[in-house]
């Protein structure tokens, strides 16, 4: 039986979560796709990318790694449920322009390598190469963000 009250407990508290990308991180209202500017999906940030590799933002495990590679499911140490989709539109790229470095089932830490994106390629075949990561599973909690601005990874 699963406990929601301790699961509930363990999504607010505190835990180590950081840019998984150096670039501008905005917030998510600045992302250029409904889906994530109106959190559909849930809460979180935005990363405008200035180069393409992409780390781990937390300590957790890789649980999907989409067939296009454009995006990764992983669940961090404290339950979250965390979405790096790196640029827009990019599942019609069917995976290219992407280097996935770990595999489902993957334990990784805070700034362990996840991906690289061929930023070049994703700017000249697909809508936007910004970096949204959203939590799925913070429904009705918001989350505080910051520094804005200039992120390193």
């Amino acid at each position: 039986m699963v406990d929601v009250e301790k699961n509930e407990q363990l999504l607010l508290q505190k835990e180590p979560f950081v840019a998984p990308l150096s670039g501008n991180l905005v917030t998510l209202d600045k992302v250029n796709d409904s889906v994530f500017s109106q959190k559909m999906m849930g809460e979180g940030f935005a990363v405008e990318p200035n180069d393409g590799l992409v780390v781990s933002p937390v300590n957790g495990k890789i649980i999907t790694i989409f067939p296009t590679k454009h995006a990764i499911g992983i669940t961090s140490d404290l339950g979250k449920e965390i979405i790096v989709h790196m640029g827009l539109d990019t599942v019609e790229l069917n995976g290219e322009g992407f280097d996935v470095l770990v595999k489902e089932g993957d334990i990784v830490e805070v700034g362990d390598n996840l991906a690289k994106m061929d930023l070049d390629f994703i700017k000249k075949n697909a809508k936007d190469t910004i970096v949204p990561i959203v939590i799925t599973n913070m429904q009705g909690k918001s989350i505080h963000i910051k520094p804005i601005g200039a992120v390193q990874r």
